[in-house]
């Protein structure tokens, strides 16, 4: 079988270098080179940190290229990084309510008074108040409301990836700054609330 497989293996090399002549890498006239900045609207993009104006923020109408639309810019991103923390202390706050009202709601199930003369171990409540289920019920309410604020947070930090990634300095240090003050002044909401369940 190995006698078989070594007298293909040159058969299969010389095919292989038969088509390798039409395999070619077309030419549109673009350069795809790397090494350099790349050609924008209003200048070029530069692949390192950086302190000059002109980047595109988030939208190609945002481009700050005076002094005060770049203090502006900064502010802007400042108070989108507290509007983070903010949502995320709102967040915290939420699910301590929301596990909270869970437990009550669960608890409230089991505690229904039944008909029956004597207890059916195959029913849900009895079997939830014999396994103490971990996991809370599906409220609609609730979980619509988790899933729209992650959505929102997410979004937020996927637009401070994008604007980390113009290698402005000034940005990012608003964002880093931005972060530290909300989590500063916002942080401890959703801490109690995670203590206090």
């Amino acid at each position: 079988m190995s006698l078989r497989l070594s007298s293909l293996l040159p058969l299969l090399a010389a095919a292989s270098a038969c088509f390798l002549p039409l395999v070619k890498a077309l030419d549109n006239g673009m350069d795809m080179s790397m090494d350099g900045a790349m050609d924008l609207a209003q200048g070029q993009m530069l692949p390192y940190l950086h302190f000059t104006r002109g980047d595109i923020v988030l939208f190609y109408g945002w481009v700050p290229s005076s002094k005060s639309a770049m203090v502006g810019t900064c502010i802007g991103v400042f108070l989108l990084a507290l509007v983070e923390r903010w949502i995320a202390a709102c967040r915290g706050v939420m699910e301590a309510h929301w596990r909270k009202r869970a437990q009550i709601v669960q608890a409230d199930r089991i505690n229904l008074p039944t008909t029956e003369k004597r207890p059916d171990f195959n029913t849900g409540r009895v079997r939830d108040a014999l396994t103490l289920r971990s996991a809370p019920p599906f409220i609609l309410t609730y979980d619509l409301t988790r899933g729209i604020f992650h959505a929102v947070q997410a979004a937020l930090q996927f637009a401070f990836m994008l604007i980390v990634m113009t290698f402005q300095v000034s940005f990012i240090l608003s964002i880093v700054i931005g972060l530290g003050v909300g989590e500063t002044l916002f942080g401890r909401f959703a801490s109690h609330a995670a203590v206090h369940v």
